[in-house]
């Protein structure tokens, strides 16, 4: 194996060389944190988050909505949130939050592009240049580049996964890994520590050193050691968030982190209140209230976001399931959000209000989420540069 072939197959990827290990892991310290969770196939945010209180949203799904609150005819209906939104049954665990004012929700929020394409939509949210193909970088590896080389670490900008996302990727140093608390050196990964050489001074041979210190780093803060008494659901996403939830606990110094939950394009055999979606959101507001009761006091410094590349159908299709759509629903929560609420303007779901005669539209560009929660909790100064040629607005999403 050469040098080149073990550090594309290390598992700690998207290290980018020019910075201090020593320097950079001796200013760790409590940050506040962004947290983004893609519902990467396009989640139907019309049964995660339900209008029951338009009667259209029923005409549009006679067999796959989800019964109002008030309904005798199932014993599992939609949590009541305000007398017209209600959140899916299976996302019970996260209904406490709202309650606490601690979770928002933004409806009919979304991309303004109108791709029905899962690639090009996936990559105008995590570039956030919707409609342009040609950018090279992810909006969180911008933000990263406005701090500067100096304040910028490989753990300042964590994805948990086995490759760098689009959206982490850029010139600044971020960190992809499978497991925090697994990244340590072992078998070929220590033996090529020590082959490698004192007095050789080339980019690869630096890439390796800058590898092995990060995981030194990971080893000493004892990732995967700490105790908790949250017991966290079996399946990949939850065991990704208790891996970044260790994580922002150690205190590593993570500012931006990203993990990612797939497997929501469901076109045959949707399910209202049990099947396929039904499964899929258990797994995901389960995974996400073990996160957030497991950060303790940390929570009080940590965003999270939750983004979808587009919407579903507001009609269910022959085929018991629903299609490419376009506005969807977005989550924010922690102990900064102004949560309780669900913002954003409703366009409603009459035939003439539907985007193309056919979808939820989109009245709240995800941009504005984004760009209030980096400048009101990361403090964020420099938005024109992370969202180019956009103008954001704050929705008061922060307290």
């Amino acid at each position: 194996m050469d040098r080149r072939t073990f550090l594309t197959g290390a598992g700690a990827s998207a290290i980018t060389l020019g910075w201090s290990p020593r320097r950079a892991f001796g200013q760790e310290s409590r940050s506040r944190v962004l947290v983004v969770v893609f519902q990467r196939g396009a989640v139907d945010g019309l049964n995660m988050v339900v209008p029951f209180g338009e009667r259209e949203y029923y005409d549009l799904r006679p067999s796959l909505s989800i019964p109002e609150p008030s309904s005798r005819n199932s014993a599992e209906r939609a949590l009541d949130l305000d007398g017209f939104f209600g959140l899916h049954p299976a996302m019970a665990p996260l209904e406490p939050l709202f309650r606490r004012e601690e979770l928002a929700i933004v409806q009919a929020a979304g991309s303004p592009d109108p791709t029905r394409s899962h690639f090009d939509a996936q990559d105008y949210m995590e570039s956030a240049t919707p409609g342009v193909k040609s950018t090279r970088d992810g909006w969180m590896n911008r933000y990263l580049q406005t701090l500067g080389a100096a304040g910028t670490t490989p753990l300042q900008g964590v994805a948990i996964g086995q490759t760098q996302p689009r959206i982490l990727s850029g010139r600044a140093h971020t960190f992809a890994v499978a497991s925090l608390s697994d990244a340590r050196l072992a078998g070929p990964m220590a033996l090529y520590r020590d082959l490698l050489s004192d007095t050789v001074d080339d980019p690869v041979t630096r890439a390796a050193t800058e590898l092995f210190e990060t995981l030194d780093f990971l080893e000493a803060k004892r990732v995967g050691r700490m105790s908790s008494e949250v017991e966290y659901p079996a399946g990949p996403f939850p065991q990704a968030m208790r891996e970044l939830a260790q994580g922002i606990r150690a205190d590593i110094g993570i500012q931006t982190a990203f993990v990612d939950i797939g497997n929501w394009d469901h076109h045959v055999n949707q399910g209202a209140v049990q099947g396929q979606l039904a499964n899929r959101l258990r797994e995901f507001a389960s995974g996400l209230r073990a996160f957030y009761d497991d950060l303790g006091d940390r929570v009080e410094d940590v965003v999270l976001v939750t983004l979808s590349e587009f919407g579903r159908t507001a009609a269910e299709n022959g085929n018991g399931g629903t299609d490419h759509g376009h506005g969807n629903a977005m989550l924010v929560m922690g102990g900064p959000v102004r949560g309780g609420k669900v913002y954003g303007q409703w366009p409603g779901l009459e035939r003439d209000r539907l985007w193309e005669g056919r979808d939820l539209a989109v009245t709240t560009d995800f941009r504005h989420v984004l760009a209030e929660v980096l400048a009101g909790h990361l403090g964020a100064r420099d938005l024109r540069y992370v969202f180019p040629g956009f103008e954001a607005r704050p929705l008061g999403l922060l307290g």
